[in-house]
Order: C-alpha cells, then sequence, then structure tokens
C-alpha cells in the first residue's frame, strides 16, 4: 500500500482556507459547503471568507465516532 502525502497551506494562526480544509478532510469543496448549510460539517469562521481552525477540523473528524457498517454509521448521525 503506497503512502500519499497531501500539502495543505495552514495560516501561522492555524486556520485553513476552504481548498486547504477540504484536502486535510479529504473531502471535496462542494462536499464541505453543502456540510456548511446543513450544520453537519466541522465549526468554521467568516471573515469576508470562510476559514476552518486545524484543530476544529481535528475535532470533528476524530467526534462522528468509528463504524463497522455504513448502517451503524448511519444511526450514529441522527
Amino acid at each position: 500500500m503506497e503512502t500519499l502525502k497531501i500539502q495543505v497551506e495552514v495560516f501561522p494562526d492555524g486556520r485553513l482556507d476552504t481548498v486547504n480544509a477540504a484536502k486535510y478532510l479529504g473531502l471535496k469543496e462542494k462536499t464541505l459547503a453543502m456540510m456548511r448549510c446543513d450544520g453537519s460539517g466541522p465549526q468554521f469562521i467568516k471573515r469576508g471568507r470562510i476559514f476552518y481552525f486545524k484543530e476544529d477540523l481535528d475535532a470533528w473528524l476524530n467526534a462522528g465516532g468509528k463504524a463497522f457498517s455504513t448502517a451503524q454509521a448511519r444511526l450514529t448521525r441522527i
């Protein structure tokens, strides 16, 4: 199995723009935008543009928990 390295740019204060946040999460930018609209994505700030803090992205990734099936994952999102 080959490891894929993805380079993301993080501002000195830990912020990522939407392009880099999507790369970091392994999502498409449009998916992240849709999650912002329905409230299912990570916390963000809007200062003219949308930004995410790396620690919020990590917390969101870890908060979902782990599942053994897609059915189980669907139940934990409700």
